[in-house]
């Protein structure tokens, strides 16, 4: 997993709550990186399981909301680090529509080792997309997460219905409807 995912949670759990809970996660996790993360730096992705059940411990919030609160968070990230992706899209489903065939097309050029969740996209209406996320690092409510931030980054309001697909949550269904 790219250190951007490891270097933008921390900055996310130093803003809401303070450095002095970022250090005590990195003392006490005892990571295999030892918590040291360049954003273009690659890591196991058990070390973010690793510090997001640890915070959750910390803070007594859902392992599953602080997730989804990160993919919001990280959304923010995405428009100030990669702004062509986002500019060239006129609506988050615009957006949306090209994660798979466009937007990680581009991350694998830049980052050829980048373990990336695969998204199949469909659209039955100019109001309806449905997203298939599969991936076995089963982080589902952080793609949760980036999918409501980027309707608030287009000020759009949508219900966004999440179903299992598989019951270990490797493969996740997010049906999507504009309101």
């Amino acid at each position: 997993m790219k250190g951007i995912v490891f270097t933008e949670f921390l900055e996310m759990i130093e803003d809401k709550f303070g450095y002095a809970l970022v250090d005590q996660l990195l003392e006490e996790s005892d990571l295999p990186s030892g918590g040291i993360y360049t954003a273009i730096g690659t890591y196991n992705h058990a070390e973010i399981s690793t510090l997001v059940k640890l915070l959750s411990q910390k803070t007594n919030m859902a392992e599953s909301d602080l997730l989804r609160s990160y993919g919001q968070y990280m959304f923010s990230a995405f428009t100030r680090s990669y702004r062509p992706f986002v500019d060239r899209a006129a609506s988050a489903f615009d957006l949306l529509s090209s994660v798979q065939h466009y937007i990680h097309v581009e991350v694998r050029k830049l980052y050829p080792d980048a373990e990336l969740p695969n998204f199949t996209i469909d659209q039955p209406s100019a109001n309806h997309l449905c997203m298939q996320y599969t991936s076995e690092r089963k982080l589902s409510d952080f793609a949760h997460g980036l999918i409501e931030g980027c309707l608030a980054h287009f000020g759009e309001r949508a219900t966004i219905v999440k179903t299992n697909l598989v019951e270990d949550g490797s493969q996740v269904l997010f049906d999507i409807v504009k309101s």
